[in-house]
């Protein structure tokens, strides 16, 4: 465009100076070797611009022939790289598409028509279709080359990260992770995978730098890294409470503030302050955490939050919980449970047929029968209790990736992810889809799909005891 009004510029001076000229006659007079030439002063001036005009393209024809090898040259040139682009954009979509046969050709002809050193991509194609044909020792050969490479060395410990995290090598990938880190701070995948191995191994101060890092480059966001926070704050809380209950106290009531429905920070707050004869706040903390989620972890504590109070003192403790979050299976549960202890089984039992009507579940069976145990010793009724314990659903707990565990942890066991565990119901027994009038092949096939259900819970579960003394 602007070319465009630079030339209408040039013609309209050119036209104003022309009639500028017409309107101003005169001539031009030269005199050669005796000789006197005389001509108007239009005439001269259009007799300049042609010669300068004529100079012009002749200059550009001399140009053109000089430069006509290297013209030619750089036309194949770029010919030849937009064919390698080409090849290399259809190996791309082949590799992503899973066609591995496309893809290595694709990348041999990209290879031909552009040098490696000049467009990394070859690189990672090649790579690509290594493993998509299932060489992965060549994929990782290729990505340990990359390595020597200023450009492609991120790529290159991508590639190893990924590869050690599909073999099962934790060690490994989090060194490569490790290593991109520090070369590129920003990278999110090397962040998660840093921070994750320090939390691993216990680390807990190098994974509060590592999420004060996150927080100042923006790479999470602020609910993101405050739950991180706390959830690492709590693990470095729960590590610390036996030597040094202050210090816990701290870590935990910062994670209580940061994440008050995070329930592992709650009880480990309490429990660090009733270690240091904090009773009340310690008290006033489970409360609040109990308005927000009714957790038997939280109820086991606040009951028993004097060591020496009698059971009678214990029942009043639980019946204020109640009366916080009334009409609650875990409410019902707490008071059922303290009441048996105190031997008020008329109370217990109407506690725990609260709960059952509630929320008919394995832990509200297996109170009932310490109660009817307790009250009646009818040992007929008793293992009805129990055997409608093992079919109820199965009470909440902590699973993270397929994991079911008594205890939270601020890790998951399985892949190294933090804040993994969640409290829920874990996946109900396969027994409990069969029908009752169920013919003889579903019954036969049922244990061995049920076998790695059973392997997930813990020895001493609720369910393991209360199968056990059914079976009995």
């Amino acid at each position: 465009m602007i070319r465009i009004i630079f030339f209408l510029v040039v013609v309209f001076a050119l036209g104003l100076g022309f009639a500028w000229l017409a309107d101003r006659p005169g001539e031009l007079v030269v005199t050669f070797q005796g000789y006197e030439y005389q001509v108007s002063l239009m005439v001269a001036a259009v007799a300049v611009t042609a010669i300068v005009a004529a100079v012009m393209i002749l200059w550009w024809l001399v140009k053109a022939i000089w430069t006509s090898p290297y013209t030619i040259s750089r036309y194949f040139r770029i010919r030849r790289r937009d064919r390698g682009y080409q090849a290399l954009s259809t190996g791309m979509i082949a590799a992503g598409s899973g066609d591995a046969a496309l893809a290595r050709t694709k990348n041999r002809e990209a290879a031909k028509l552009i040098r490696a050193d000049q467009e990394p991509l070859i690189h990672l194609l090649d790579a690509q279709t290594s493993l998509l044909e299932g060489d992965h020792d060549a994929a990782r050969r290729k990505f340990e080359a990359m390595l020597d490479d200023p450009e492609l060395r991120l790529l290159g410990l991508r590639g190893l990260y990924l590869e050690a995290e599909r073999l099962g090598d934790r060690a490994a990938a989090r060194h490569y992770a490790g290593r991109a880190a520090e070369a590129a701070p920003q990278l999110g995948w090397a962040a998660d995978a840093t921070l994750e191995e320090a939390a691993g191994r216990g680390d807990w101060d190098e994974a509060l730098r590592l999420l004060d890092a996150a927080k100042a480059a923006r790479r999470l966001d602020k609910g993101s890294v405050e739950r991180k926070r706390a959830v690492v704050l709590t693990a470095k809380a729960m590590s610390i409470l036996d030597r040094d209950p202050t210090a816990a106290r701290n870590a935990a009531l910062e994670a209580n503030r940061l994440a008050p429905d995070l329930v592992p920070a709650s009880v480990t707050a309490a429990r660090a302050l009733f270690r240091l004869n904090d009773i009340k706040k310690g008290a006033k903390i489970l409360e609040a955490a109990w308005k927000i989620e009714a957790h038997p972890e939280i109820a086991d504590l606040y009951v028993h939050a004097r060591p020496g109070d009698a059971s009678h003192d214990r029942l009043a403790r639980a019946r204020r919980l109640e009366s916080l979050r009334q009409n609650h299976p875990e409410s019902s549960l707490a008071v059922a449970r303290a009441a048996l202890d105190a031997g008020e089984l008329a109370e217990a039992r109407a506690a725990a047929e609260a709960a059952i009507r509630m929320q008919p579940r394995e832990g509200a069976y297996l109170v009932l029968a310490d109660v009817e145990e307790a009250e009646t010793g009818d040992e007929g009724k008793v293992r009805q209790l129990l055997a409608r314990a093992v079919r109820a659903p199965r009470d909440p707990a902590w699973v993270a990736d397929g994991v079911v565990s008594e205890r939270w942890a601020p890790v998951s066991p399985v892949t190294g992810r933090i804040d993994a565990f969640e409290w829920r119901v874990p996946m109900e027994r396969v027994g409990q889809l069969i029908e009752d009038d169920a013919s003889p092949r579903k019954t036969a096939a049922a244990p061995a799909i049920a076998a790695p259900v059973a392997r997930l819970a813990p020895k001493d579960s609720p369910v393991r005891r209360g199968a056990g003394t059914a079976s009995s």
